[in-house]
């Protein structure tokens, strides 16, 4: 085994709303691990593509972006190169654009070498819809973390009010499940539970109960 692959790595995927993100970085700081948002590059790269004006049908182009993406996560805060987008890239015309670009092979394939590369001592924990099946499959624990749609449209409207952005409930269950459906059905790594993946329903469940359920998971494998 390679010094890498001896770096312990936490995947946890799942759908939209389904607060992966939340639980990934507070497991993330509660381990002292590196956090990977792999949704986040995908984002990244649809605004990118938003203020170039570049359209989903010109791929190679966004295969380009992707590939030089300058992007940091730092302290619980996104950058693209030195401008902080955290907030500017959780506006639902992004979302909607990433996860259409998430379906092209070419724009996978271009950050998949940018994502390999946050596997850092003392470990990483890395949250997306591929990370357990694609991007680190030899990962020590994999989650599969979801919610009612009921629930994760919810959550998202509550965050985008708090944000400041506008939002519609209709509008959000309606992007959930046809996001939902692009993410399960595209062709190149589509979103479904890792081999081995434990599944966590957290429609009723906290934040705080969910963070301690995945580290008694990972405390009992590493």
């Amino acid at each position: 085994m390679s010094t890498t692959h001896a770096i312990p790595v936490i995947c946890i995927d799942g759908p939209t709303a389904s607060g992966k993100g939340t639980v990934a970085h507070k497991v993330a700081d509660k381990l002292g691990f590196h956090y990977l948002d792999s949704g986040a590059l995908y984002r990244l790269t649809a605004l990118s593509a938003i203020r170039r004006d570049t359209p989903l049908t010109d791929e190679h182009a966004l295969a380009k972006l992707a590939e030089h993406l300058p992007a940091h996560f730092a302290g619980g805060e996104i950058l693209l190169a030195n401008e902080n987008v955290t907030q500017l890239i959780r506006a639902e015309e992004v979302g909607n654009m990433a996860s259409k670009i998430a379906a092209l092979p070419t724009v996978r394939q271009a950050l998949f070498a940018l994502q390999l590369g946050f596997r850092k001592p003392p470990g990483l924990v890395a949250d997306g819809r591929d990370m357990g099946t694609v991007i680190f499959p030899h990962a020590q624990l994999k989650v599969f973390l979801t919610a009612s749609v009921a629930a994760r449209a919810q959550r998202r409207y509550k965050q985008l009010i708090d944000k400041g952005f506008s939002a519609n409930m209709e509008d959000l269950l309606s992007d959930l499940q046809a996001r939902d459906d692009r993410d399960t059905n595209r062709a190149i790594a589509p979103l479904v539970p890792a081999e081995g993946a434990h599944r966590l329903d957290t429609s009723n469940m906290t934040a705080d109960e969910a963070i301690e359920q995945v580290l008694k998971w990972y405390a009992a494998v590493k």
